[in-house]
């Protein structure tokens, strides 16, 4: 059988194709978890997919645009067939565009933005809910973002976005606590593919960010920093924490 703090809970992640997601993914799985890797990308799924049960567990990549209700129905309908139950769910997939001055913010700009963080978030937690209520109860992780409160410059849709995902986490948190779902969010600073390439951009970036910081060291490893902390929003050892917003960012601190 397998050991760990998650050992035979199925778990949904969402977007985990890469990076944050992936990283979440991973952690989970050498938790014990069953994962199912819901991401539009077949192929970067499947990648995942392996690595999860490289870790010595049950996994399955699952298509889905997290912005079109059905389809997540369908995902959602799809790991119920395969695992029987689910446990946990990581709301991560988010489509985004950066560097947008405000004033040149288009409509299909907040549409992008909103449809799948905002909306898949939605629609995610609300096909889990009659599972996980079933069950007993839930762990839901929604994926928020430091510079959605800082409110970063040129990113209008995708910090409007990353708010309205805390806010939903708030009521979810008040509505479904008697039904045992905790819901909380973890904003996360993390070395993905889109920071990556970020960095090359900006020589001298990843200096100037570890220096600010505290611990000195940016940013963090999305299995080992930023999927250690989601695995203990998800297990047992936060059993009395839900509505809550967790700063994974090395210590950065907002007055």
């Amino acid at each position: 059988m397998t050991r760990g703090r998650l050992a035979e809970r199925v778990a949904v992640v969402t977007g985990a194709g890469q990076g944050v997601g992936r990283g979440i993914a991973l952690a989970l799985a050498a938790e014990g978890a069953r994962i199912a890797v819901v991401d539009v990308n077949v192929e970067t799924a499947q990648q995942t997919v392996d690595a999860c049960r490289a870790r010595g567990v049950d996994a399955v990549a699952v298509t889905a645009d997290v912005g079109r209700r059905e389809e997540v129905a369908a995902a959602t309908d799809e790991v119920m067939q395969r695992f029987g139950s689910i446990a946990i769910l990581v709301n991560n997939a988010h489509d985004f565009a950066l560097g947008i001055p405000l004033e040149q913010t288009s409509d299909d700009d907040m549409e992008r933005s909103w449809r799948t963080a905002t909306l898949g978030t939605l629609y995610f937690m609300q096909a889990c809910f009659v599972p996980m209520r079933d069950r007993g109860g839930g762990k839901i992780l929604n994926i928020g973002s430091g510079g959605a409160l800082d409110g970063d410059a040129g990113a209008a849709s995708y910090v409007a976005a990353k708010e309205a995902v805390r806010a939903l986490t708030r009521v979810a948190a008040r509505e479904w606590g008697p039904h045992g779902i905790h819901v909380n969010t973890l904003c996360p600073f993390a070395r993905t593919p889109r920071w990556e390439a970020f960095a090359a951009e900006h020589p001298g970036r990843v200096e100037r960010q570890a220096a600010a910081l505290p611990l000195r060291r940016a940013p963090g490893d999305p299995e080992l920093d930023i999927g250690r902390a989601a695995v203990f929003l998800v297990s047992d050892d936060s059993s009395y924490v839900t509505g809550q917003t967790l700063f994974v960012e090395g210590g950065r601190m907002r007055t």
